[in-house]
């Protein structure tokens, strides 16, 4: 995994070949913060979803992004882009869808920023209180992290990558060595396949526990958001989605059915009712099966993961913001890079100005920063991206059916990219449905938040148009920008 350190002037374009395949994958490892979602989002999912089965959804989920992947990193090869989604829409569905897309996009990885901004601060706020005895406010945490987030957003992106790949690493030695001795254990009744009976696998309300699935996916497709940074894209950024959808889903999985095997496939729900706090589940295995050592080590990964999350979901946004910038559709400042680090530091400050405001707006109103802030814009993020995959399948189709001339198989062009189009969509009206459930509040507050996603497509439609009128040339060239 080295490092180009060649020197560059350029203030307008972003680090050439800075990010070898391996940095990439722990950027994107990093942004599903696999820590975090198995300590605090799968007890809950588990206990919400349909328990013992859920291994299956997972496999499910994996099934649908990898062939999600196969289009998108088909189109990958021929467009090379920081803007990802907004890039891939404007190419294959015309700007007005283009723009729509990337103000949506700007939408999401910024609101999910919020929300671990939230959940940072109120787990930071809680360690420090019982293990240190140290009582200050959870927005005080979210303010310490954020201001070093933002000096890491600030400068060169492989000092990001090395943060985060030591991190990554860090998490998955913790839970593999929870996950051995459950299964060198045995667990409750020895290993076995429980978890793959149908009696368990559409037990509860599979639907539910399939969206707490594709929530902890969230992340992985920010591989293409890094292109215009990694070495030899045309082949690092295929390799690294299909890595990074197969690690993640793989060590969810095998991490999910230890845990189901630790307590047992009939005691798991029960036993995750009966706790206070779901999340602290996984702290109860440990003590169990490793001991209270392993735990203070979970404890703290747990918190340094979240961290990881925040790291990684800022490089997006503000890369988001740079590609946007760039193309006219914002501010042309925010289209410029540091001339030195060649990082898209404005984009970088932007970000952190917009989640400083919303965390103080929370703080003063005494919201509950996890089951609120969090709980809230995350659950809407993950909407968002759902709604993103799908629209980025049907521009994919678009893409191919307007350039036979690059000869791909049908497979490829047609068969894939509609297969998960579909299966997205299917999975976005489910969670429209269940929307609630993800919140966690009113039915009324969580559809109320679902009206922002419109709001955010018809501003990105408006924002193309005025190009279109002010720029035509320019709003033809929306997400072209090349290597």
């Amino acid at each position: 995994m080295s490092v180009s350190m060649s020197p560059t002037v350029s203030s307008t374009e972003l680090r050439r070949g800075a990010l070898s395949v391996g940095f990439i994958i722990f950027f994107v490892v990093s942004a599903a913060s696999p820590l975090s979602v198995l300590a605090g989002g799968f007890p809950i999912g588990i206990m919400l979803g349909n328990g013992a089965g859920t291994p299956v959804l997972l496999a499910l989920t994996l099934l649908v992004l990898l062939t999600f992947s196969v289009g998108y990193t088909t189109m990958a090869r021929h467009v090379t882009n920081a803007g990802g989604f907004y890039a891939f829409s404007a190419r294959g569905l015309g700007g007005l869808a283009g723009g729509a897309a990337g103000v949506l996009a700007m939408f999401a990885y910024n609101i999910l920023q919020v929300g671990l901004y939230g959940m940072f601060g109120g787990v930071a706020a809680g360690t420090m209180a019982s293990v240190f005895a140290i009582d200050m406010p959870w927005w005080v945490y979210s303010l310490l992290a954020m201001a070093s987030i933002a000096i890491l957003g600030y400068r060169n992106i492989d000092l990001s990558a090395r943060v985060l790949s030591v991190i990554v690493i860090a998490e998955y030695v913790a839970i593999l060595t929870l996950d051995i001795a459950i299964l060198r254990s045995g667990g409750e009744h020895g290993i076995n396949l429980d978890s793959f009976k149908p009696e368990h696998v559409f037990s509860g309300n599979p639907s539910i526990g399939l969206l707490f699935c594709f929530a902890a996916f969230i992340g992985f497709e920010a591989t293409t958001i890094y292109g215009e940074e990694a070495k030899n894209p045309q082949r690092a950024i295929p390799f690294a989605t299909y890595a990074s959808v197969l690690l993640i889903g793989c060590f969810y999985a095998l991490s999910i059915w230890a845990m189901v095997i630790g307590v047992g496939s009939d005691k798991i729900v029960p036993l995750l009712q009966s706790l206070e706090d779901p999340t602290t589940f996984i702290y109860g295995l440990s003590d169990h099966f490793v001991g209270a050592e392993l735990t203070q080590v979970i404890r703290v990964l747990f918190l340094i993961s979240i961290y990881a999350g925040l790291l990684a979901f800022h490089n997006s946004a503000a890369r988001y913001f740079y590609a946007t910038g760039r193309d006219g559709l914002l501010h042309g400042l925010l289209g410029t890079t540091h001339r030195i680090h060649q990082s898209p530091h404005m984009g970088s400050a932007l970000q952190t100005l917009i989640a400083a405001v919303v965390v103080l707006i929370f703080a003063a109103a005494g919201a509950d920063p996890i089951l609120q802030l969090f709980a809230w814009f995350s659950s809407l993020a993950a909407l968002s991206l759902i709604l993103l995959m799908a629209l980025t399948s049907v521009a994919v189709l678009a893409y191919f059916h307007k350039h036979p001339e690059l000869g791909l198989g049908l497979l490829r062009r047609f068969i894939m990219p509609a297969f998960s189009g579909l299966a997205l969509i299917c999975v976005l009206v489910v969670a429209v449905i269940h929307f609630e459930v993800l919140t966690g509040s009113s039915k009324l507050l969580s559809y109320g938040l679902c009206i922002l996603i419109p709001i955010s497509l018809f501003v990105g439609v408006m924002l193309a148009a005025r190009l279109r009128r002010v720029a035509p040339e320019r709003f033809q060239a929306l997400g072209s920008h090349r290597l």
